[in-house]
C-alpha cells in the first residue's frame, strides 16, 4: 500500500505542475458560481443568472411599491382611509402575473433537470464510494489496468492554502469525454459534489445512484469539491480532487497502472520530481 500511495502521489504532483493555472476552487469572499467546466454547469449557470434577474426585478418592484404605500397612505397624508376591501383587476393581476413568471422559469428548469438526469451515451465509467471518512475511486472499464484507490485529505502542513480540498490521490479523468459516475456508500449517507461540474449526487448505502459529466475542451486542470451531506464528525475532511487531463495523458496514465513514474522510460516527459 505504501508503494501504491507513493505512485498516486507522484501522479498528483505531475498533474499539479501541468495544470495548476486552471485550478477551480472556492475563493475567500467569493459570492458567485465557480467557472463552468461542463455542459451541465454551463446551462445551470445560465438558469441561475436568468432567475437571479427575475428575482432582482421582483424584489425592487416590491420595495418601491412598499415605499410608495408607506409614503402615500401614511396617517398624515391619508387621515381618512379608504373602505375598499376588494379590487377585481388587482386580484387578477397578482394571481396571473406570478403564474406567467413561473411558466417562464419552468421551461429552462425542466430542460436542465432532464439534461442532468438523462445519461447520454457515455464513453467510460467511474465508481465513487463514500467511506468513513474518505472517498474510494474505481474504474470498472479499466480494472485490469488501474486498481481502485482511496483518496484521503492532506494535512494542513502539506496542503497549505488548499487545506480541506487537496488530497493524496486525485480522481483522474480525460477531457472532452462523457463519463458516467456510479455513486454509492459503504456505511452512511454522503454526497459527491463538484461545483464546477454541476455534479451533486447522494451516496446511499446499498444503492447505486448515477450521474455524468463531460469536461469541455480546453478546461484541463484541477477541480475541487467536498462531501455535501452531513455524514458525521469528520464530514469536513472528505474533499474531492479531480485532475482533468488530455486524452493522451490519460492513456499514458492508464498504461502505467495509474502512475506517471514510468512515463520517462516510455518516451514521455516525466520530470525528476515524479521519479
Amino acid at each position: 500500500m505504501g508503494v501504491k500511495r507513493l505512485t498516486l502521489a507522484a501522479s498528483a504532483a505531475f498533474f499539479a505542475m501541468t495544470s495548476a493555472a486552471f485550478a477551480n476552487k472556492p475563493t475567500d469572499g467569493g459570492y458567485w458560481l465557480q467557472d463552468a467546466a461542463t455542459p451541465v454547469m454551463v446551462e445551470l449557470t445560465k438558469l441561475h443568472n436568468f432567475v437571479f434577474w427575475i428575482i432582482t426585478a421582483i424584489t425592487l418592484f416590491v420595495m418601491v411599491l412598499m415605499g410608495y404605500i408607506m409614503f402615500r397612505f401614511s396617517e398624515k397624508r391619508n387621515p381618512v382611509p379608504s373602505k375598499t376591501t376588494h379590487n377585481t383587476l388587482i386580484e387578477v393581476i397578482w394571481t396571473v402575473v406570478p403564474i406567467i413568471i413561473l411558466l417562464v422559469m419552468v421551461v429552462p428548469s425542466m430542460k436542465l433537470l432532464y439534461m442532468q438526469d438523462a445519461l447520454p451515451e457515455t464513453e467510460m465509467t467511474i465508481k465513487v464510494t463514500g467511506n468513513t471518512w474518505n472517498w474510494e475511486y474505481a474504474y470498472p472499464d479499466l480494472e485490469d489496468q488501474v486498481e481502485a484507490f482511496i483518496s484521503n485529505p492532506l494535512e494542513k502542513d502539506d496542503a497549505g492554502d488548499l487545506y480541506l480540498l487537496k488530497t493524496d490521490a486525485a480522481l483522474v479523468v480525460p477531457v472532452d469525454t462523457k463519463i458516467k459516475v456510479l455513486v454509492t456508500s459503504s456505511n452512511n449517507l454522503h454526497s459527491f459534489a463538484v461545483p464546477a461540474f454541476g455534479v451533486k449526487m447522494d451516496a446511499v448505502p446499498g444503492r447505486i445512484n448515477e450521474t455524468w459529466f463531460e469536461v469541455l475542451p480546453g478546461k484541463e486542470g484541477t477541480y475541487y469539491g467536498q462531501c455535501s451531506e452531513l455524514c458525521g464528525v469528520n464530514h469536513y475532511k472528505m474533499p474531492i480532487e479531480v485532475e482533468v487531463v488530455s486524452k493522451d495523458e490519460f492513456k499514458r496514465w492508464v498504461a502505467n497502472g495509474g502512475s506517471f513514474r514510468k512515463v520517462a522510460a516510455l518516451g514521455g516527459t516525466a520530470t525528476a520530481a515524479q521519479e
